[in-house]
């Protein structure tokens, strides 16, 4: 089990330098790597995974007990008992290391396959950039073509805004002048109505003349 567990770790140790490293045998880890993660390589590598996990907690759990036995005894602790401990704890420390290089080869690998996809994407977009350096004359000349059709744009909406204003200004002058009609008016129909009374008084006035003609010349006859 131990021979086992130092040849993981060593296997593990070989593949993070050869993945941190960039050699023509990297190729060929990460495609293997790539593999094992397709289909049923994932539910496998996990069910390892958990069952190194769970001799791992036995054997903490053994020196536990150990431990546990020691301190029960009081007496002189037995040379069985020693060479137990020491199997269980290198046992213990063998597979935490082997679970925590795979972690390792794990991220290195989802770290490069990561940086892989990004030289991509940035050798697509310089492609495209120099595509467009190459398409950069027409793009010139459709800027300037709009710039002119901004141009002949901003001297129409001048024009209109001076339309406006010369629009705005007569409005104003009809409409002082409608005021000023207005006041006018008003003042006719007040002097229309002062006329009016002076009339009707003119008329009371022939009227009563008009009787005291009438009575005086009815005093001649009689």
């Amino acid at each position: 089990m131990i021979q086992l567990l130092f040849m993981v770790i060593f296997s593990e140790m070989a593949v993070i330098m050869v993945l941190s490293f960039k050699t023509p045998f990297r190729k060929l880890v990460i495609m293997g790597l790539d593999r094992l993660k397709r289909g049923r390589g994932p539910v496998v590598v996990k069910t390892v995974a958990g069952t190194v996990f769970v001799v791992m907690v036995s054997s903490v759990y053994s020196m536990m007990e150990i431990q546990k036995r020691w301190v029960d005894d009081d007496g002189p602790v037995s040379s069985t008992d020693q060479v137990l401990m020491v199997r269980h704890l290198l046992e213990a420390t063998l597979m935490g290391a082997t679970i925590f290089l795979a972690l390792m080869i794990d991220r290195l690998h989802h770290y490069i396959r990561e940086l892989r996809i990004r030289r991509k994407t940035m050798d697509a977009v310089k492609k495209q950039g120099q595509g467009s350096d190459d398409k950069k004359p027409d793009g010139f000349d459709k800027v300037k073509s709009l710039e002119g059709e901004v141009m002949t744009l901003r001297e129409k909406l001048k024009q209109l805004e001076s339309d406006i204003e010369a629009k705005t200004k007569q409005i104003n002058a009809a409409e002082v002048n409608t005021v000023a009609l207005r006041k006018q008016s008003e003042g006719l129909l007040l002097e229309y109505d002062r006329l009016l009374e002076e009339n009707e008084s003119l008329q009371g006035q022939l009227q009563s003349l008009d009787r005291k003609l009438s009575r005086s010349d009815s005093k001649k006859n009689l």
